[in-house]
């Protein structure tokens, strides 16, 4: 039997620190627990919000920072992939801001749904450097590129499709 791609919009949050660092969660799937990967904050948006919206709430239920400014949106992308044993197509947008929080123990996923905190296996500041020589996978894929072109030419003026 065939299951149907589930078809979403996100919105994702390239939150950097005031040393240009990105924080990203290490995430894992369900049905693959050993098969892990780092992901910006974010997520789906729900009916009737707006993707800006959906990455301030993403942002707040996934590391407990509110008054986060975001920039504009710098990216975006159509994700396939599958989840659970069910296969996915998003589209989402990726915003950039920033904080003055530097520690990630400081950062709290109390707002999170139970079975999503569970899977926010841990969370780390990464360089530009540490993206490009790292071994272990990062979505997006070209995400150390986006990274460098941000903090070298500050956000386009268009969103760049990765």
């Amino acid at each position: 039997m065939t299951v149907a791609v589930r078809r979403r919009e996100a919105a994702r949050v390239l939150l950097l620190d005031a040393a240009d660092r990105l924080l990203l969660f290490r995430g894992f799937d369900p049905a693959e627990p050993t098969r892990t990967w780092w992901i910006t904050p974010g997520g789906g948006l729900e009916p009737g919000e707006e993707s800006r919206q959906a990455a301030l709430r993403e942002l707040a239920e996934e590391t407990g920072l509110t008054g986060i400014e975001l920039g504009p949106p710098v990216a975006e992308e159509l994700a396939v992939f599958s989840y659970a044993g069910r296969p996915y197509e998003q589209r989402q947008v990726f915003y950039l801001a920033r904080t003055g929080l530097t520690d990630p123990a400081a950062l709290d996923s109390s707002g999170c749904e139970p079975e999503e905190r569970e899977q926010l296996r841990e969370s780390r500041w990464w360089t530009v450097d540490q993206l490009r020589a790292t071994t272990e996978q990062v979505y997006p894929e070209r995400l150390a590129e986006l990274l460098a072109l941000l903090l070298e030419q500050g956000p386009p003026v268009v969103p760049v499709s990765l």
